[in-house]
């Protein structure tokens, strides 16, 4: 959201307020990020906090309701596939506010992902539907969205990736971990199919380890992993195996150590984005993917779900894949402001003929 947001704040005549529900919370995966991406001080924090998906939907819906009587926005823009995005839509749609969803229109067509319920209702929700690559629109239009809702305006990560990119490498955040540019393979993992089920992690830890016989791996664990892993004691396994077992990283040093590295295995959505606009060959460990132009366009291979397909994984000689994708320009977070200012603009004008 930080290009939208800097975005809208050069339009006059435009206000916008921050919301963070504090669904994410933690200073590495919030506070620091923020202050990354030069995200002014957000204007309410709701501290929804974490629990589980009913729980946290729940506070956050009933936080942005209270918020947005209080305020009565013009609109609500939300992003992406998080249960904050869901709750923020539909607390909208309720009052009557009209409701903008950037990322709108990515599908995995798997219902078991919390995400993908999450992305197809906020898009069911929402008055102006912003895509970040043409099949998303072309899902919209397959679900009988008007297509004059629906705008391509490109990815807006990508916009954050450009503009920092220099001051990231300059970071070179994998030095003090022992590692040499281009020669290791950077690792995350945090969807529950991969991490709460024990037998699954398990035998992915049993892969890591293998793989850290064959190239450096820098693993940097999210909360929810990390207590999956110390719990069963893979922890211990993968450090004793040489698995450099790191603590989340801000925004820019996790970008220079992804920009810098030979490959990238994940089960996340945006890295695997921020991966094809690097150029650096991504595994992807599911079934499917809400991003297939990834893979259409040679840099993320779809790994499947058996841990066993991390043997497939390994640093490939020869230049970098260029980024041709339409609209992945550095420009998303400003065709965005446009697609709400005219949004807002048409409300006013037909406000004034009644």
């Amino acid at each position: 959201m930080a290009p939208v947001i800097a975005a809208l704040s050069r339009r006059p005549g435009v206000d916008n307020v921050l919301v963070h529900t504090g669904q994410h919370y933690d200073d590495r995966l919030s506070g620091d990020i923020l202050a990354d991406l030069e995200i002014r001080e957000p204007d309410h924090f709701l501290a929804v906090g974490s629990g589980a998906h009913g729980a946290q939907t729940a506070r956050a819906l009933a936080g942005c309701e209270e918020l947005l009587l209080k305020i009565r926005p013009d609109m609500v823009v939300v992003a992406g596939d998080v249960n904050s995005t869901l709750a923020g839509a539909l607390a909208a749609a309720k009052l009557g506010v009209p409701v903008a969803h950037v990322e709108s229109g990515l599908r995995s067509f798997d219902w078991s992902m919390p995400e993908e319920i999450n992305r197809v209702l906020t898009d069911r929700l929402s008055d102006l539907l912003l895509t970040t690559s043409p099949e998303a629109s072309s899902h919209l239009a397959r679900e009988g969205i008007p297509a004059e809702r629906t705008h391509f305006v490109g990815n807006t990560m990508i916009d954050s990736l450009r503009r920092f990119q220099v001051k990231a490498q300059a970071r070179e955040s994998w030095k003090p971990l022992g590692v040499r540019a281009g020669e290791y393979i950077v690792v995350t993992l945090h969807r529950p199919s991969n991490v709460d089920v024990p037998a699954q992690l398990s035998a992915i830890v049993t892969e890591l380890q293998a793989l850290a016989g064959r190239a450096p791996v820098v693993f940097p664990v999210h909360p929810r992993t990390r207590a999956r892993l110390e719990a069963s004691g893979g922890m211990a396994a993968l450090t004793g195996a040489g698995v450099r077992c790191i603590e989340p990283l801000g925004y820019l040093d996790f970008l220079s150590l992804e920009q810098d590295a030979g490959a990238i295995v994940t089960d996340s959505g945006g890295i695997q984005e921020e991966a094809t606009a690097l150029g650096v060959p991504c595994y992807t460990l599911r079934l499917n993917t809400e991003r297939p132009i990834t893979v259409t366009h040679g840099t993320n291979e779809l790994l499947g779900e058996a841990p066993e397909g991390l043997r497939r994984v390994g640093i490939k000689p020869g230049p970098r894949t260029a980024c041709t994708i339409p609209r992945w320009d550095g420009h998303a977070g400003s065709r965005v402001a446009d697609a709400v200012f005219s949004f807002l603009a048409e409300g006013e004008t037909e406000r004034r003929a009644a």
